[in-house]
């Protein structure tokens, strides 16, 4: 018996639905429909079948969120495969699977990457740690679709805008005017707004010119590809080795330009609005890139082995190899 989802795992199922049709739109009876998705808790694959009513519909209900595959076949007619990704307890309508005759063509429909992109963008904008924090920049899904420019863009607007990150700027302006740091800005209501404007200056710069506009210019993947699997060891170097290196947009690992290349430029852009006091140098700016490279390394050391726990809608992934 083929296991599914369910809310004990701490995740809300969805279910996947469609229906199959012939060329000119007429319902296609008893077609094979196998569904192969993930497991719960990543339990290895869900493989199930079913087959279509005499309406030409098909369902499968209580399937894990994450990514899944189905195959339809029937008698005299090509078989298709369709792509797509299961919403966190939400039901996944396939488009009609129109199959033309055996004879005529051999077709394999898939869909848009960028469109399956858009779905995990999608599924990622849910994740947030306690349920409260943005944890955005991060996929469970191992061959994740690359972002276009406009996501690219989208994913880094969303996370900047988000009530969370702009209530945590204000929050660390506090923190700063209470130990009086940065006192060129002096105390007061002038004062804290100098200050949580220089400090949500910083996300703002960072995570565009970091996750985006070099993202864009060097065509490389801005998330981390959380991994879960393989030796602590293993999970640890790979985690760090993120810091300096990052996923192209085809797919290949190379040297991330984008986030070296990016903490130097927002630490010489902060040049512009911290006081003069307390504006960087240029050893200065490189010391503190590298101090930001060594942060980005020790973040995803955290998101490989920590965050991921507590980050309630983040899709089912294969369990670690402890």
């Amino acid at each position: 018996m083929a296991l599914v989802a369910s809310e004990s795992d701490g995740h809300t199922p969805g279910s996947i639905s469609g229906t199959v049709v012939d060329k000119d739109g007429a319902s296609i009876p008893n077609a094979k429909i196998k569904l192969t998705a993930q497991k719960p808790n990543g339990n290895g694959s869900d493989s199930r079948e079913t087959v279509t009513g005499q309406d030409g519909h098909f369902s499968f209900p209580s399937v894990a969120s994450g990514p899944f595959e189905i195959t339809v076949s029937a008698s005299g007619f090509a078989t298709q495969i369709q792509k797509g990704v299961v919403p966190e307890g939400a039901e996944y309508v396939v488009p009609n699977v129109q199959l033309v005759v055996a004879t005529e063509v051999d077709v394999e429909v898939r869909v848009d990457p960028v469109e399956v992109a858009e779905e995990q963008i999608h599924v990622e904008e849910t994740q947030r740690v306690f349920g409260v924090i943005p944890n955005f920049y991060v996929t469970y899904v191992p061959n994740a679709a690359p972002l276009d420019r406009h996501q690219k863009m989208e994913l880094a607007w969303k996370s900047v805008a988000d009530p969370v990150s702009i209530g945590l700027s204000a929050a660390l302006a506090g923190l700063e005017q209470a130990d009086d740091a940065f006192n060129g800005y002096g105390q007061g209501a002038q004062g804290y707004a100098k200050r949580f404007g220089a400090s949500y200056a910083d996300l703002v710069s960072g995570t565009f010119i970091g996750n985006a506009i070099l993202p864009i210019v060097f065509k490389q993947d801005p998330r981390y590809f959380y991994k879960g699997t393989g030796t602590k060891k293993s999970r640890f170097f790979y985690a760090v080795a993120n810091a300096v290196i990052c996923k192209g947009d085809n797919g290949r690992w190379q040297p991330n330009y984008s986030n070296m290349v990016g903490s130097l430029a927002a630490g010489a852009i902060s040049n512009a609005y911290y006081p003069a006091s307390n504006r960087n140098g240029v050893a200065l700016t490189f010391e503190n890139a590298l101090i930001g490279i060594g942060g980005s390394a020790v973040g995803a050391v955290i998101e490989e082995f920590f965050l991921r726990k507590v980050t309630p809608h983040a899709p089912s992934t294969e369990r670690a190899v402890n």
